[in-house]
């Protein structure tokens, strides 16, 4: 009998030369993705070793001497370590506090009755998201001129002084952190207006009956509904707080601004491209070292979120 059943269960499993012939364009679909993470992802991890390496381009990779950790003891005794460290760590708390607003501006749409309104919100709100770092840096700075910027002007009409903002570090990562917001809220929001759409009209229809206002409704019905992806998409931000992009804050950047301007994205770029004398083995220790440390952010807020919730990203 156990036989026959094997033989059985056997006969209803295709081969997999039927099921590749069968299903060839999904899993070409499934093979282009993959086929990039290996090729852009995994192989070029073989790299890595250059950290741990005095790499020479001349002797290659394998033949460049071995020095172990002392690429790593090199950035953390640095002198400028700990200014770097914080001036990263600085701006990504600051835009982690601005996570919600892509939220509250999802909310919002979801309850917006008027289409054509909606719509040019929609359009106004996920434009800038499509403007590239360069233009958005040229805007931001002629916006600021201290002589011809809309900002100055503006001041100088309500009777105020015109500040060349750039050039004071204290206002450089307000400037930085609020025009991300604008460009990227739009953009951001997408997914929670998807969540929002997921959201049932029972529960709303019951609601109302009970008598919930709207601030009720979106408190009891679509946050607890929309929560596992807040979660997730938290957890994915809060991995990558030593991961801020340099080409914004490279192009922002100037002589006076350098005391709260300089990351380890843009110190990293410096050290590895920008400078006659390239350090490839301490620019890639120090990317390594930032990668671990966002490793370690990420596994332990994905722990503290499965044991507060039922959420988790794995």
């Amino acid at each position: 009998m156990k036989n026959n059943s094997v033989r059985k269960t056997k006969q209803a499993r295709p081969s997999l030369a039927k099921d590749l012939k069968k299903n060839w364009s999904l899993y070409l679909m499934v093979a282009i993705p993959v086929a990039y993470l290996i090729i852009f992802k995994y192989i070029p991890m073989y790299g890595v070793q250059i950290a741990f390496r005095d790499y020479v381009p001349i002797q290659g990779i394998s033949g460049s001497e071995w020095v172990g950790l002392k690429h790593f003891e090199k950035f953390i005794s640095n002198y400028q370590f700990k200014t770097i460290l914080w001036n990263t760590i600085s701006i990504s708390l600051y835009q982690l506090a601005t996570f919600p607003l892509p939220i509250i501006l999802a909310v919002l749409l979801n309850y917006v009755s008027r289409e054509k309104f909606k719509k040019v919100v929609q359009m106004v709100s996920y434009a800038p998201h499509f403007i590239s770092t360069v233009v958005m840096v040229g805007i931001i700075i002629q916006f600021l001129d201290a002589r011809s910027g809309a900002v100055n002007m503006l001041i100088s009409a309500l009777g105020g002084t015109a500040t060349n903002f750039l050039a004071y570090p204290e206002y450089f990562r307000h400037i930085y952190v609020w025009t991300g917001v604008w460009q990227s809220i739009g953009y951001s929001s997408i997914i929670y207006i998807a969540a929002l759409s997921g959201v049932s009209s029972e529960l709303h229809e019951a609601a109302i009956i009970d008598g919930a206002n709207i601030f009720k409704r979106i408190w009891y019905v679509d946050v607890p509904t929309i929560r596992p992806t807040i979660v997730i998409m938290l957890i994915m931000q809060c991995g990558s707080i030593l991961s801020v992009g340099y080409e914004k804050i490279y192009l922002m950047q100037n002589s006076l601004n350098l005391s709260q301007s300089e990351i380890i994205s843009t110190y990293v770029y410096k050290q590895g491209i920008a400078s006659s004398l390239p350090q490839y083995s301490y620019s890639t220790a120090i990317g390594l070292f930032v990668s671990v440390v966002n490793v370690i952010l990420l596994i332990a807020v994905n722990q503290i979120t499965k044991k507060l919730g039922d959420t988790s990203l794995f």
